[in-house]
Formats: structure tokens, C-alpha cells, sequence
């Protein structure tokens, strides 16, 4: 379901959208949720979500809200620098780098986040929940910790040889 434009130097994608329905006299009211990923491709990650009583509104907002809470995130030769696990509520998510060639092998959730950032080749796994909304929180938050090994050493006080 993941539909995807670019803006600028941004793109996004629509992870997914929910209809919710409210009963009231006159029948049923439909409102929508949007679930967007917005990055530029290079080291650079938010999530937004937004909703309206159309799609479209509610994509706006989710959108919106992704570039505004945007997230650097170090990608080191098309991939991540090590292994990382990303937990959120009952969603756990497994980042793995990988060789040149792999692809990204990911779910649909974790995949969006993943192209966004620019992230060519990592292999991912999720356990627990697959609520769309849980599963790119994790893999946000996994992400954002994520450290170089310059940055190690910088905050070690040691030189790499």
C-alpha cells in the first residue's frame, strides 16, 4: 500500500491509512488516519501521522509532521553500521547490515522507513506486533541509536588506527 512522492529533495511514503467509522444518527461518519514516512535518501528519517475527515487532509498532515520531526540517522556504505534491535510498546524490530546486492529484506513497514533514509542493502526482522504504527516507531528508534564508530571513539578519547 505504500504510494510515494517526492517534494522537493524529500519523499514520502504512505505506509498506510485506516478508515474509522462513527455511528451517529443520520448513519455512519467516516473519518481517516495516515500513516507517512518522509526522508531525503541521504541520512535523514521522520515519521507523521495524521487525521481529517478525507485522505487527503490527512495525508497533508502526516506529512507535515514527518519534516518537522525529521531524524539524522548514519547510513555507511549503503547500509547501517552494526547490528541493532529497535523495541516500541509490543513491537520489536532486528536491523542487520548487509553486503552490496542484498536489497532490503523488510516488511512493509520497516521497508518505507528504510528506503526513506536511503539505506540500500539490510535484512530486518520483527517480532511481536505488526501494527504498522508500533513496527515504524521501533525501526525509527532503532535507527536513531545507531553510532559510528568515529563517534565511538570521539567519545572514548581514542584514535582509530
Amino acid at each position: 500500500m505504500a504510494s510515494q512522492t517526492t517534494q522537493g529533495e524529500l519523499q514520502d511514503k504512505v505506509v498506510k491509512i485506516k478508515r474509522c467509522a462513527a455511528v451517529v444518527k443520520g448513519g455512519r461518519r467516516f473519518s481517516f488516519a495516515a500513516l507517512v514516512v518522509v526522508g531525503n535518501g541521504n541520512g535523514k528519517v521522520g515519521w507523521g501521522y495524521g487525521k481529517a475527515n478525507e485522505v487527503p487532509p490527512s495525508v497533508e498532515k502526516a506529512t507535515k509532521q514527518a519534516t518537522r520531526e525529521m531524524v539524522e540517522v548514519p547510513v555507511v556504505n549503503d547500509t547501517i553500521p552494526h547490528r541493532v534491535v529497535g523495541k516500541f510498546g509490543a513491537a520489536l524490530v532486528l536491523l542487520e547490515p548487509a553486503g552490496p546486492g542484498t536489497g532490503i529484506k523488510a516488511g512493509e513497514a520497516v521497508r518505507a522507513v528504510c528506503e526513506c533514509v536511503g539505506i540500500k542493502n539490510i535484512v530486518t526482522k520483527s517480532y511481536g506486533s505488526n501494527n504498522p504504527v508500533t513496527l515504524v516507531k521501533a525501526t525509527v528508534g532503532a535507527l536513531q541509536s545507531l553510532r559510528t564508530t568515529e563517534d565511538v571513539a570521539r567519545l572514548r578519547g581514542v584514535t582509530i588506527e
